[in-house]
C-alpha cells in the first residue's frame, strides 16, 4: 500500500516570505547613518547649563529605546529558536539581525551625549512579559502584532521633535523596520491561529489584558530628566495612547480574536 501524499503546499506562508524579501531589500548598515557630519540629537540654544539639560532629556529619549531594543534582541532570538516553519525561520533571522542593528546605533549615539541613563521599570516589565510567554502564538501577539505596531507613532514623533539630527534619521529607518515586524508578525499569527484551538484565543485575550496597562505605564512614564515636560504634555499623551491602543484591539478583532474581554486602561 502507497504512502498518503504529502501536502507541501506553503501557500499560506507566502505572506511571512514577502516579508523576509521585503526585510532583506530594506536592509542598512550602522555605518550608513552620517556619524559626525550632523548632530546627534537637537543642541538647543542659551547657556552651557541650559544646553546641559537639553542633552539630558535628550539623552533619556535615547535611553528608553536601546533599553528597549536590548530587549527586543532577546525576544527576536527566542522567535528565531522557537518558529518552526522555514518560512518564518527566515524571517525572525533577519529580524534578529534588525534588532542588534538597532541597539549598535542606540549604544552609538548615546556615548556620543553623555552615556546611558535612567531606566524604565515598565519596558523591564513587558519585557519579562513577552520572554515568559508560554506559547509562540502569544509571543507573536505581544511583540509583533501589539508593541511594535504601539511603538511605531513614538519613532514618528520624535523624528518631528529631532530635525537635522542623526536621532532623526535613526528613528525614520526603525519606524520602517519596525512596520516591517508588525506585518509580519500579523501575517504569521495568521497563519498560526487558523487551526489553533478556542484555548489558545483566551490565552491572547488573557495576554492583552495583562499586557496593556503594563505598555500604557510604560508609555506615560518620564525619568527625572523629562518630568516637567511629560507633566505639561500628560493630556495630550494620554489621548495619544487611548487611540494607539484602540487601534491595537482592532487589529486583535482582524485576527478573528473575540476583544470583547480585552480591558483597556483608559
Amino acid at each position: 500500500m502507497e504512502d498518503p501524499p504529502v501536502d507541501d503546499d506553503r501557500s499560506a506562508y507566502a505572506g511571512v516570505l514577502r516579508f523576509y524579501e521585503l526585510a532583506k531589500h530594506q536592509e542598512w548598515l550602522v555605518r550608513d547613518l552620517p556619524w559626525g557630519e550632523i548632530a546627534p540629537v537637537p543642541e538647543g540654544k542659551g547657556s552651557p547649563e541650559r544646553k546641559a539639560r537639553r542633552q539630558d532629556v535628550w539623552r533619556s529619549v535615547v535611553m528608553q529605546q536601546l533599553q528597549a531594543d536590548v530587549l527586543a534582541v532577546e525576544m527576536a532570538a527566542q522567535l528565531l529558536n522557537a518558529a518552526p516553519d522555514p518560512e518564518a525561520k527566515l524571517y525572525y533571522a533577519t529580524m534578529v539581525q534588525d534588532e542588534a542593528r538597532h541597539t549598535e546605533a542606540w549604544l552609538k549615539l548615546i556615548g556620543q551625549i553623555g552615556g546611558e541613563g535612567e531606566r524604565d521599570p515598565h519596558l523591564d516589565a513587558l519585557g519579562h512579559m513577552f520572554l515568559e510567554a508560554d506559547t509562540l502564538e502569544e509571543k507573536v501577539f505581544l511583540m509583533q502584532v501589539f508593541f511594535e505596531r504601539l511603538i511605531i507613532p513614538r519613532f514618528r514623533l520624535i523624528a518631528r521633535s529631532s530635525r537635522g539630527t542623526l536621532l532623526e534619521d535613526l528613528c525614520n529607518r526603525l519606524a520602517i523596520d519596525d512596520g516591517i515586524h508588525h506585518a509580519a508578525g500579523m501575517a504569521y499569527e495568521r497563519v498560526l491561529l487558523v487551526n489553533a484551538p478556542k484555548s489558545v484565543q483566551t490565552t491572547l485575550i488573557d495576554a492583552a489584558n495583562r499586557m496593556l496597562p503594563e505598555f500604557a505605564a510604560h508609555a506615560m512614564w518620564r525619568p527625572k530628566a523629562r518630568e516637567m515636560i511629560g507633566n505639561l504634555m500628560e493630556a495630550r499623551d494620554r489621548e495619544r495612547l487611548k487611540t494607539e491602543l484602540n487601534h491595537g484591539v482592532r487589529l486583535a478583532k482582524s485576527l478573528g480574536l473575540d476583544v470583547a474581554d480585552v480591558q483597556l486602561p483608559f
